[in-house]
């Protein structure tokens, strides 16, 4: 069987550079008993590697066609259980055999990245940890400290449930075909709890869209009608201050506010 095609429908770009490979394996670190699901496994450029160290892989793969060749290449080592399909409604919950047992590693597709990542912090109490590999822009926002153009509505909206570090840059010709950015490989630790407290969850949502979509604008101008001048300053928060000079837990307090 030959390997697939790359479907750009799917933002698929395979994993091929040996040296990419061995630098990513290396920073999972796997061990026999490890209880790993890959999520799109493509041609196998890091499952067949990670197999070979463990008795069992789970991957996730929605590519029906890859989901065959995955199985039908597979090398001697460990067992591959092949999952064909999408990692979006995958339940990471049920795969875990005890509370933060999971380890997730993965390329994720550009074009799902955030929702997935959303999805998998959901499952996040079945979770030890993840290696992903996203697009260096989006691995920038997650890590972001407050004050740059780079922090925003994701990075506060992650940071009360996950600590997350780039391990390294991959550039586009690790990739067949290319794409036309580079990618970054996070190392991410979710919480069962978050780090802050947030209280009403939906709420917390809301507040950071609401500001973030008027980043050009003060804090007092975006929740003009919301909360008041005046509750911004008895949080001891500047209302001239623009969204992304705040910490994550700040808005937390703000949506503490809301009615």
């Amino acid at each position: 069987m030959r390997p697939a095609r790359a479907r750009k429908q799917l933002g698929q770009h395979f994993l091929h550079d040996p040296a990419v490979i061995a630098k990513l394996v290396a920073e999972i670190a796997p061990q026999p008993d490890d209880l790993i699901v890959e999520i799109g496994g493509g041609r196998g450029a890091l499952t067949y590697p990670l197999l070979r160290q463990l008795r069992r892989l789970h991957v996730i793969e929605l590519d029906r066609q890859l989901a065959d060749y995955l199985r039908e290449h597979c090398p001697a080592g460990g067992e591959l259980v092949v999952h064909q399909t999408d990692a979006l409604s995958f339940d990471f919950s049920a795969l875990a055999e005890e509370t933060g047992s999971l380890r997730v590693v993965g390329n994720l597709p550009y074009n799902i990245s955030t929702p997935l990542l959303f999805h998998l912090l959901s499952h996040r109490a079945a979770i030890a940890d993840m290696h992903l590999m996203l697009q260096k822009e989006v691995a920038r926002r997650i890590v972001a400290n407050p004050g740059g153009k780079e922090y925003g509505r994701l990075t506060v909206m992650l940071a009360a449930w996950m600590d997350a570090g780039i391990c390294f840059d991959v550039g586009p010709g690790a990739f067949s075909p290319p794409p036309q950015v580079w990618s970054s490989v996070l190392h991410i630790r979710p919480h069962t709890a978050p780090s802050f407290a947030i209280g009403d969850e939906r709420r917390f949502a809301e507040l950071v869209a609401r500001v973030f979509s008027m980043r050009r604008k003060t804090l007092a101008r975006a929740l003009k009608g919301v909360i008041s001048k005046e509750q911004i300053e008895a949080l001891n928060i500047d209302p001239t201050a623009r969204p992304e000079t705040l910490r994550p837990a700040q808005f937390a307090d703000l949506a503490a506010l809301l009615q």
